[in-house]
């Protein structure tokens, strides 16, 4: 009987051994690693911090311990205005922090987004403040001199009227500005 030569059987019986060979059964061919799957997810989430790190401003990025080419990249990317350019620029981000440890970036990243959410929150409060001050007049700032002991009452309620003839003359704004201003010291030095 002729019998030709498969190439396959060759590279089975290789296959073989060399699972043999790592302390491996023959018989199991499971992969213990992450699936495909699960690898494009994490790739995915990387891309995604790296495409928040571009959204970043350069004194919020520096705060951020990356290596330079990771910093190069970023800073290419928000330079590109083409959408396929730009979309290639993520992938290679997303691929350069596939080497990174991410935790601490997600970590920074949280941080930063806590600052921004108080920082937001304070300045709506003194926004509703000032807002208040202009409309409801001395109540308001009788219940903001609770708050705030240190301000000065008298200022407060200059600006007030000041602000309320600007808009009674469609003038620009500038008392309530000031108010703004004010508020903003008295919540710092508090």
């Amino acid at each position: 009987m002729n019998k030709t030569h498969d190439p396959d059987d060759d590279f089975d019986e290789d296959l073989d051994d060399a699972m043999e060979d790592n302390g491996e059964d023959s018989g199991d061919n499971t992969w213990s690693g992450p699936s495909k799957s699960q690898r494009k997810r994490d790739a995915e989430a990387m891309q995604k911090l790296g495409e928040e790190l571009t959204t970043l401003k350069d004194s919020e990025l520096a705060q951020f311990d990356l290596p330079e080419n990771l910093f190069k990249a970023i800073q290419d990317a928000r330079k590109i205005s083409s959408h396929g350019g730009l979309k290639r620029q993520r992938q290679y981000i997303g691929k350069i922090m596939r080497s990174l440890d991410a935790a601490s970036i997600i970590s920074k990243l949280d941080e930063l987004r806590r600052k921004h959410e108080l920082n937001s929150g304070h300045f709506k409060k003194l926004e509703h403040w000032r807002d208040r001050i202009l409309a409801e007049g001395n109540k308001a700032i009788d219940e903001l001199m609770i708050e705030f002991p240190q301000a000065d009452r008298q200022m407060l309620r200059q600006l007030q009227r000041n602000s309320q003839k600007e808009s009674d003359t469609g003038k620009p704004p500038a008392a309530a500005r000031q108010l703004f201003k004010y508020l903003r010291q008295l919540a710092e030095n508090s």
